[in-house]
């Protein structure tokens, strides 16, 4: 986005591998640091090792990257906020919050809870010492003001993530035929990490009920797939890939179901165009960039009436805003099934949707003006 604008960007982070990045990025000066800094100390302290590793990259990029900048923006961890404002020549921060980090794990235990408490407040803290902050939602805003309580009069701008719609248009479509059974009229498409919180296994539960409601004809013509990030370095992924096939056995629909694990950009283009719709089932999701993408590629979602969601998909006219119920999901796919026509008139409604309100191009300027702001 910024480099469109002509600045000169380059990407710091701990660890980069480009066979599992957003294919964007590959195309920019991504540098590394602190790569051989552990990610947790024996699969704990996982927040406590990603601070330390941010914070390390803004020591490297100042003292010994031999690099010049004229402002910074930082990315969901804000430990590095006060390491960069060390710099001789202070240079201003803008920090891009997805969510608050402390919202997304449990405090089951008093040790987890006197383990969290140093690391939520150093958030809070670090947050607060950023020039400029922007959240990705109106959803994710309400929700930084209710969390950082000290930062109660700061009203972070929304910024919407955006497609980079001029991939969507280069990428070369898969042949994804094997992975579907033949003479299947209606495809539905779940696409989201292999993570228990993605909740996943809505989809199960909605194509089983969906089942129940066909006649035999009707139900041999649908399939469900579920595409996920998954990393087997990952103990997460490995388990919840595993649970939802035990699931999908369990309910009987194993038959109905192809599970594909860390798809390529090429398949996933071919996966929305032969879909009727996409099942998005997380709930109060901080924005969710996957109903953007379906809703370009002209493909009605199905998704959780909570969170980012709300403000991307309108109801009934790009998609369904449901409960996170199997029997409600499984109301707007039988709409579906029974009346084929509206992937044609809601997938329409959806690219003019995102091409009217999370282009490339808004997202662009949006973001360079925060910058000459920084920099004036």
């Amino acid at each position: 986005a910024l480099r469109a604008r002509g600045c000169r960007v380059q990407i710091w982070t701990a660890h980069y591998d480009p066979g599992r990045c957003f294919a964007e990025t590959r195309q920019l000066a991504v540098r590394q640091a602190g790569g051989g800094l552990p990610r947790s100390l024996c699969g704990r302290g996982h927040a406590l090792c990603a601070t330390l590793r941010m914070a390390f990259v803004a020591l490297y990029v100042l003292l010994l990257s031999g690099e010049t900048f004229d402002a910074f923006v930082c990315d969901q961890v804000s430990a590095c906020i006060p390491v960069l404002r060390l710099a001789r020549t202070r240079k201003k921060v803008l920090f891009y919050c997805h969510f608050p980090d402390q919202l997304l794990t449990k405090r089951e235990s008093f040790l987890k809870r006197l383990y969290r408490w140093p690391l939520d407040w150093l958030e809070e803290y670090t947050t607060g010492m950023a020039d400029c902050i922007v959240v990705n939602s109106k959803f994710t805003a309400s929700v930084f003001k209710d969390t950082f309580k000290s930062l109660s009069h700061i009203n972070p701008d929304v910024l919407y993530p955006s497609l980079n719609i001029s991939s969507f248009e280069e990428i070369v479509p898969a042949d994804v035929a094997d992975l579907i059974p033949k003479k299947k009229k209606f495809l539905f498409l779940s696409i989201n990490r292999y993570e228990r919180k993605k909740n996943l296994a809505l989809a199960l539960e909605a194509l089983h009920e969906l089942g129940g409601r066909l006649d035999s004809h009707e139900w041999d013509e649908v399939h469900l797939v579920m595409a996920g990030g998954y990393d087997k370095r990952v103990l997460e992924n490995v388990e919840h890939y595993e649970e939802l096939r035990r699931l999908a056995a369990k309910l009987g629909v194993n038959d109905h179901v192809t599970f594909l694990r860390s798809f390529s950009d090429e398949q996933k283009i071919s996966l929305f165009s032969t879909s009727v719709c996409v099942l998005y089932t997380p709930s109060s999701e901080h924005f969710g960039i996957v109903p953007l993408e379906a809703m370009y590629m002209r493909c009605p979602v199905i998704a959780v009436n909570s969170g980012g969601p709300l403000e991307s998909i309108s109801h009934n006219v790009t998609g369904f805003l449901c409960d996170p119920l199997p029997t409600q999901f499984a109301d707007a796919m039988e709409k579906i099934v029974r009346n084929p026509l509206l992937k044609d008139t809601m997938g329409a409604a959806g690219r003019v949707r995102v091409m009217e309100k999370f282009s490339s191009e808004a997202f662009s300027e949006q973001l360079y003006q925060y910058i000459l702001r920084l920099t004036e």
